[in-house]
């Protein structure tokens, strides 16, 4: 009520669109695949992150029952053909947004909208950031699972720490121990919003490793992205452009070396999300190097996407493309992330799934500080990845599969429930056939959104083929998925990123040379 013209007919569009998702998936859910069934995957090679091998594999109440040549297929099951296919176990997204309230809105995507649109991607699991309500854990987690009753997948939760007091690592614990939350967020940017201090952040990671949970950081200096924003915004740029101008990347390696060199004191691995400049890379690889059990994350967007997009004269394409940190040079930074995600330097890769219509973007106009941050990918992250690192021989099918699900999975503490194809895991499961082409568009896509940033795109290689819980959801470009069918994973603590660092000087023998200087 009260919107007129344009944006009235922008707001309308948008709650259609909406509407023909909805539609879209139920209107299939009647005739989706029986949940007790068999489903044979016939004749594709099967890829983990350890070896690829042709095999069939055989799914049953869901879960992975055989995988091997030539198996019987059952009087009744349902067979795919994945002759001259790769079958790789599901995606997982370790980085998602859906519907969060974030900047006066809330995200587009909800645990229905955003599932569709992940599993024609062939994700099957993703770790979405739950937001404590005023610094409550507790209030948060709560207000995430009722969210997720709609959900139609798998999913994780990560849960943000924007405070600190007694009742946060009270809540940390009991969060932790009982509800299989395993990592914790820190914001360093979004200043007298998410953002913590250096103490706070300090506690967060001391607390972090007496639990088992893994600290994670969105790493930008929020005073400096503060004073870089009055300054840009001072000299008359009000446009998307004045993002990218305001918060460059040194102050996202600044924060990132600053994380870094906070978790090494603590003795704490550090999880750094969307890692998206050469710069910050470059700290992680760093830390690595001298034996800080540090994990970074690029996300499909930095891998795919250039700056210059923020420059668009069409301000919904421009702003379309406003996220922090922002979107870097493809061809300095995207390609220093590709390289690194392919040789593992970068560990796994995300989407930092968070959309905003056309509508909600346009609110920023005349003042880029006001934009609400987000760009979508959590439908595309599979295929942007193998076109920019498989189809670009930087990386291998074994190493594209650590990379989209399997370290995930062991990060998170599921594997090999998830992130792999073998007797016992979920049947969780996507067939890519790298002669296919995936074309992306609006009309296409399973968002709710009204824009896409890579609308138009044609990529060889294509997901034809996802099963979630043994069911075949998507397949010849049909989606057939259930509301509510989504099952919330716990996440166990203590996981692989914490074996052995006790025995590290620091902590092992606090009072020698080794631990003053730092030998590891």
């Amino acid at each position: 009520k009260g919107l007129k013209g344009e944006r009235f007919r922008t707001k309308m569009a948008h709650l259609l669109r909406a509407s023909r998702v909805v539609a879209k998936c139920v209107g299939r859910s009647a005739s989706r695949a029986k949940s007790s069934g068999v489903v044979v995957l016939r004749g594709g090679t099967v890829a983990n992150l350890d070896k690829t091998f042709k095999a069939d594999v055989l799914c049953e109440d869901g879960l992975i029952k055989a995988v091997g040549p030539d198996l019987e297929v059952p009087v009744g099951a349902t067979s795919v053909d994945c002759t001259g296919k790769w079958v790789m176990p599901g995606g997982i997204d370790p980085h998602t947004h859906l519907e969060m309230p974030f900047m006066g809105d809330v995200t587009c995507d909800d645990f229905f909208t955003g599932h569709c649109a992940a599993l024609s991607g062939g994700t099957t699991l993703h770790v979405d950031f739950a937001l404590p309500i005023d610094h409550d854990l507790e209030a948060g987690y709560a207000e995430w699972r009722r969210k997720s009753k709609k959900a139609a997948m798998d999913y994780c939760f990560h849960m943000a720490v924007t405070g600190w007091n007694e009742k946060v690592a009270k809540d940390m614990a009991r969060l932790t121990a009982e509800e299989g939350i395993n990592s914790y967020k820190f914001f360093m940017a979004y200043k007298g919003a998410l953002m913590v201090s250096d103490d706070e952040l300090a506690a967060g990671m001391q607390r972090c490793k007496e639990i088992g949970a893994i600290p994670m950081v969105h790493a930008e200096n929020g005073d400096l992205v503060a004073l870089g924003q009055q300054k840009i915004f001072d000299m008359g740029i009000t446009g998307p452009e004045g993002h990218a101008l305001s918060r460059p990347p040194e102050l996202e390696a600044e924060a990132t070396n600053r994380a870094i060199m906070m978790a090494q004191f603590i003795n704490v691995p550090l999880y750094v999300v969307h890692v998206m400049s050469k710069m910050a890379l470059e700290e992680v690889a760093r830390a690595r190097e001298r034996g800080v059990r540090v994990i970074g994350e690029p996300l499909c967007t930095g891998l795919a996407k250039d700056q210059s997009e923020m420059w668009n004269p069409d301000f919904d394409q421009a702003a379309m493309h406003v996220m922090s940190p922002p979107i870097r040079s493809l061809a300095h930074d995207g390609e220093a992330l590709a390289n690194a995600l392919s040789n593992g330097v970068l560990t796994l890769v995300g989407s930092d799934h968070a959309v905003f219509n056309r509508a909600q973007k346009a609110k920023g106009k005349g003042d880029f500080r006001t934009i609400p941050n987000g760009v979508n990918g959590i439908e595309e992250r599979m295929h942007l990845t193998w076109d920019k690192c498989v189809n670009t021989g930087k990386m291998s099918v074994k190493e594209y599969v650590r990379a989209t699900s399997a370290a995930a999975a062991q990060i998170f503490g599921v594997f090999p429930q998830k992130g792999y194809v073998g007797v016992g895991s979920d049947a969780d499961i996507c067939v890519l056939n790298p002669e296919a082409t995936k074309k992306i568009s609006v009309e296409g896509h399973h968002s709710a959104m009204d824009t896409n940033a890579y609308a138009g795109w044609n990529i060889k290689g294509k997901v034809e083929t996802t099963l979630s819980q043994g069911n075949i959801v998507w397949n010849d470009d049909k989606l057939t998925v259930v509301r509510g069918a989504g099952r919330y994973i716990k996440c166990k603590p203590f996981g692989p990123l914490f074996e052995g660092i006790e025995r590290r000087p620091i902590d092992a023998n606090p009072g020698s040379i080794e631990a003053c200087t730092r030998i590891v």
